[in-house]
């Protein structure tokens, strides 16, 4: 078909995006240029682009990738009393919560916040009718570090799971990760009525040579921060660099000195350190002879 001057009309951008998908694209470089071309000629959104962007990098992720590390989980001890359960669940507002045993190794299943229904009245309170609940756990999925996130998505629809226990190559637990975790991937944020919009600052300056820093904040992001150069080779966090310099594991207000950093413990319980206030030490002025 020709145009009224003789000439073929030319193709639409819909006709030459499909023309550029049918030349097969040669990596996902190309395919995502093919997208963008797509965007800024307004035959898809922005937000699709981000959609299908996040889908095409979500395929070389991993679940160790996104995983919410051991140290930040929520759990539940499972010799923990009915009102126990009820503040944690109540206090950190999560649907599902690990049941650990000896510790965070031995995760022994899932606790789903509505199965506390069943027992949310005065009279199950005070009788302490946690042993029945804790013998009707759901039970937990456990996935290797190495898990490719599109993989999880799908088990996670097949069987109906919405969390999983990440663990590393010892069988150790790693962190977690949940179906919403992989989502925000592909779709970005999602909030709800019970996401703070402050986040945490893992460094915040209080006043001049005095920080405020979560011990869970990563070496090299500490490094960074600070212009220093701690190894990472054997701890990946200042959790782990406070715990082998200290030897053992802080209590609040004890300090310890560690290069030209003066740390003292702000926030502790009997399994993690939570943050720390850090000052610089100055340097003595070296004397000439």
């Amino acid at each position: 078909m020709n145009d009224d001057n003789g000439k073929p009309p030319s193709p639409s951008w819909l006709e030459r995006l499909s023309q550029l998908i049918h030349t097969d694209p040669k990596d996902r470089e190309e395919l995502l240029t093919v997208f963008r071309v797509a965007t800024e000629k307004t035959i898809i959104n922005e937000d699709s682009f981000s959609m299908l962007e996040g889908v095409i990098q979500m395929s070389d992720m991993q679940a160790r990738d996104i995983m919410i590390p051991r140290s930040l989980m929520v759990v539940i001890e499972k010799g923990t009393d009915l009102k126990g359960i009820i503040d944690i669940v109540t206090t950190s507002a999560h649907s599902r919560f690990p049941v650990i045993g000896d510790d965070r190794d031995d995760v022994v299943g899932i606790l789903l916040a509505k199965d506390l229904l069943n027992y949310f009245n005065p009279v199950s309170i005070e009788k302490d009718s946690s042993q029945h609940l804790m013998e009707n756990l759901r039970q937990a999925t456990v996935v290797p570090e190495s898990k490719r996130l599109d993989v999880l998505l799908k088990e996670f629809r097949i069987n109906r799971n919405h969390m999983a226990i990440v663990v590393d190559e010892y069988g150790g637990v790693s962190g977690l990760v949940t179906i919403e975790d992989i989502l925000e991937e592909i779709v970005g944020e999602i909030e709800d009525e019970t996401d703070v919009d402050n986040e945490v600052k893992m460094v915040d300056k209080l006043e001049e040579n005095k920080w405020l820093v979560q011990a869970q904040i990563d070496i090299d992001d500490f490094n960074e921060y600070f212009d220093v150069s701690f190894e990472d080779d054997e701890y990946d966090t200042v959790s782990g660099l406070l715990l082998q310099s200290f030897g053992h594991l802080p209590a609040k207000g004890e300090s310890i000195v560690v290069n030209n950093f003066n740390m003292v413990i702000v926030e502790a319980d009997n399994r993690r350190i939570i943050s720390i206030h850090l000052s610089l030490i100055e340097k003595p002025a070296e004397s000439g002879e």
